[in-house]
């Protein structure tokens, strides 16, 4: 299956377990009177909209590229994952306002301690949300889509946030009532973090951001092992929503026939792009070796 169907299939799988778990929370939140469970299924019912967005954004990415995006549209995935951060980031902080709220009014006494119900739907959210982490994640790695992985830290998320209910429930049990409304809080921290994080990552691999070192570094070894390639002068990369351009400058025996060196950046290109899949195109320019060393400087 190519990116694309991936993607859907998982964003379905994502909705239908998410409807499912916003539904068993909300009602365990009400009838055990837990601020916290009812916190935690609204954030999984932003979950629901998120993978909305995750599955637009996948599908718009994966179209060809046309006259107007020559390039292609594989940003437009980030933009996806950008507006899933801003819907996490300001579910975090109206749950963390309320709970801000509530313990600043200091109306402990008056809470009611939350039923078994509530510790039961925490549990299960874990381990739901727990599977879904991984299973989103592995797709993720699979076709490289920024979005998704998105989506699979927000189930991570969700799962902590949960954890955060499970002891703010257990300890309100335990007589300490503010402990829901902390937990609250506790989740609107991971809830926060996560939207961070997702957002710093998108907004990198829309301003051309270039690769990491270690990368750059395999692909000059790479280069420098192809026959008739005597030097790098220019190694440029920037990303490209998931994909990564390259432009590379090589240096060759200046007494080549045009045939001969155009052969040699052939190579280059075809093994780079056969060898690092993430790599959506390799520009590669020719340099003669005997302006290289008339030059003096470009070594």
């Amino acid at each position: 299956m190519n990116q694309k169907e991936v993607a859907i299939k998982v964003s379905t799988y994502t909705i239908i377990v998410n409807s499912i778990l916003t539904i068993l929370k909300l009602i365990a939140g009400i009838i055990a009177h837990s601020g916290a469970m009812i916190s935690d299924a609204v954030h999984t019912a932003s979950d629901v909209f998120s993978t909305v967005v995750v599955m637009i954004g996948v599908t718009i990415s994966a179209k060809e590229a046309d006259e107007k995006h020559q390039y292609g549209h594989e940003r437009l995935e980030c933009v996806a994952a950008i507006l899933l951060a801003v819907i996490l980031f300001a579910t975090g902080m109206m749950i963390g306002y309320k709970a801000v709220i509530k313990i600043a009014e200091g109306n402990y006494d008056t809470i009611i301690m939350p039923g078994r119900l509530a510790l039961f739907a925490a549990i299960a959210s874990i381990l739901a949300k727990e599977v879904m982490y991984w299973y989103t994640r592995a797709a993720a790695i699979q076709v490289r889509s920024t979005a998704l992985m998105a989506d699979a830290w927000h189930h991570r998320s969700d799962a902590l946030s949960s954890v955060g209910s499970l002891i703010g429930i257990a300890g309100a049990r335990f007589g300490i009532t503010v402990m829901d409304l902390i937990a609250s809080l506790v989740i609107c921290c991971f809830i926060l973090k996560a939207a961070t994080s997702i957002f710093v990552d998108a907004v990198r691999k829309l301003i051309d951001e270039s690769c990491d070192k270690e990368l750059q570094e395999q692909m000059k070894v790479l280069i420098l092992h192809q026959e008739g390639v005597e030097g790098i002068d220019v190694l440029k990369t920037r990303q490209f929503g998931d994909r990564i351009y390259i432009d590379v400058e090589i240096v060759v025996d200046g007494s080549l026939s045009v045939s001969e060196s155009h052969e040699i950046a052939q190579q280059v290109h075809d093994v780079i792009e056969a060898e690092f899949l993430s790599v959506k195109h390799c520009m590669v320019h020719i340099n003669p070796k005997s302006n290289l060393v008339k030059n003096g400087d470009n070594n």
